[in-house]
């Protein structure tokens, strides 16, 4: 990974969630860029783990791997007298018993242990079942975290756990989030100081916008919005910002220095050099929009 010059900028230590209401907006182009300006101060943390690509821009020296698990009930019929209790507790189904069967279904277990805690016979225990891998490392001074998914798996947001339990207070930590507004999303950006929305000047890009925003306000996180391709489409993201007041953080153009760099596999920063004072000064204004949230090292939550 090429060097960048060292950001100048010092303050609290914050969590970033970068965040967009579809794919394609240029999130990924986002995050690494912000991460890559602000170099050792940074970690960035891939949650988008059914389609990691952040690696592919920063092309991280990868150091550790450890497989992710979610415990599952293992039932001992031996014990088990098919009272149904177990059944009772799930709120997921994932473990029913009709007549003398107890079946489970491990792919809709969440692995919240409830079944095994209040079986009366004490029948149930708890098993693993692999669901992704978590590998660590750094990208030049970047320190990197990100999560695979194992091919097929649909439970993400434990494995989104995983990866957020990687972050260090002493850090500015900035977590590429899943596209779109459900549960995967929504797991990543709990816990953040600040909101990114990335999208784009089209019908499309504002009606996913609109459903992102709605889903995360309930959390109380304040955001702003990058507009990506900016030249390009319609102003109806900016009047859409201007009536909600949520700021505009910057505005990309269609930039053909950009696009082919990304062709190349390069960081926004590194292809068009230009737009490295764009993201100091749109970090500083997120430290200044995220205000009395931000009260020294934080933890992530789920």
């Amino acid at each position: 990974m090429p060097t960048l010059p060292t950001s100048r900028l010092t303050g609290s230590i914050m969590i970033i969630s970068v965040a967009s209401g579809k794919g394609g907006t240029g999130k990924t182009t986002v995050a690494t860029s912000l991460a890559a300006i602000l170099g050792s101060r940074a970690q960035l943390l891939d949650c988008d783990v059914e389609e990691p690509n952040c690696h592919i821009l920063m092309r991280p020296e990868l150091q550790t791997s450890e497989v992710v698990s979610v415990p599952v009930p293992v039932v001992d019929m031996e014990k088990c007298t098919q009272c149904g209790r177990c059944g009772e507790v799930c709120r997921f189904s994932a473990i029913l018993v009709i007549g003398t069967e107890v079946l489970t279904f491990p792919e809709l277990c969440h692995g919240c242990g409830g079944c095994s805690l209040l079986c009366p016979e004490k029948a149930i225990s708890e098993g693993p079942r692999e669901l992704g891998v978590l590998e660590t490392g750094f990208a030049g001074p970047v320190e990197f975290v990100h999560g695979r998914l194992r091919v097929g798996e649909a439970m993400s947001p434990p494995l989104i756990r995983a990866v957020k339990a990687k972050i260090k207070s002493e850090k500015v930590a900035i977590l590429d989030a899943p596209p779109g507004a459900s549960c995967p999303v929504i797991n990543t950006v709990s816990g953040s100081d600040f909101i990114i929305m990335v999208t784009e000047p089209t019908p499309f890009g504002l009606h996913d916008l609109r459903i992102a925003v709605e889903a995360v306000s309930h959390l109380n996180i304040p955001l702003g919005v990058v507009l990506n391709r900016a030249d390009i489409g319609d102003r109806e993201v900016q009047r859409y910002c201007d009536e909600m007041s949520i700021p505009l953080l910057a505005e990309i153009p269609h930039d053909r220095k950009i696009a082919e760099g990304y062709a190349r596999g390069d960081l926004l920063v590194t292809s068009a050099s230009e737009y490295i004072t764009l993201f100091l000064g749109m970090y500083a204004d997120i430290k200044r929009l995220a205000g009395n949230r931000i009260t020294g090292p934080r933890k992530a939550t789920a």
